[in-house]
């Protein structure tokens, strides 16, 4: 099937076209086509009844696609770092970790998570404190990293102690505040 066809077809339900078939699409989708693709791909990962090995392999079109949704932006967007983390969180808690591989690590979770954070969890708190009194900008950007930290929680027992692990559970305890 050619480019062109598939394009005529991204209006139908993807879920039934093959994770090859998906993979051909996206080389030429932009924009809502690639959004469609992500979701048909994450919805397919959730599918119990295929293998574990099936399901990380929808999983990893999800995050290619969802990856891809920014490349013409400058930075990596708060909406598509988040949909990545909880994605891979929920590898980790259903399909289970593996250290080989940095989307399934809870240590590199983690880290990018961490490392998308611009505030630290201090200043954080401090801010959400009066948070009502804050120009609009600042409380968009506590909600975001209270999006961008949802996942934390759950990932705080798969990560081994240490500096890393102790920043996260002190994100935990601060994303409580944020509004």
């Amino acid at each position: 099937m050619s480019s062109e066809a598939y394009r005529e077809d991204a209006g139908r339900d993807l879920s039934a076209w093959t994770l090859g078939q998906l993979q051909t699409f996206i080389h030429g989708a932009r924009g809502q086509h690639l959004e469609t693709v992500r979701v048909a791909a994450q919805g397919l990962a959730y599918n119990s009844g295929r293998s574990q090995e099936a399901r990380r392999h929808w999983v990893k079109l999800s995050l290619l696609v969802n990856r891809r949704r920014c490349d013409n932006e400058q930075g990596r967007s708060a909406r598509v770092a988040q949909q990545d983390f909880m994605l891979r969180m929920w590898v980790i808690d259903r399909l289970g970790p593996d250290d080989t591989d940095p989307d399934w690590c809870p240590a590199a979770l983690a880290s990018d998570t961490l490392d998308t954070l611009t505030f630290t969890p201090t200043q954080a708190a401090g801010l959400a404190e009066g948070w009502r009194d804050l120009p609009i900008e600042q409380i968009r950007e506590l909600r975001c990293h209270k999006n961008l930290t949802a996942h934390l929680e759950g990932l705080v027992s798969h990560v081994a102690p240490g500096p890393v692990r102790e920043a996260i559970v002190s994100w935990t305890a601060t994303r409580a505040l944020l509004p």
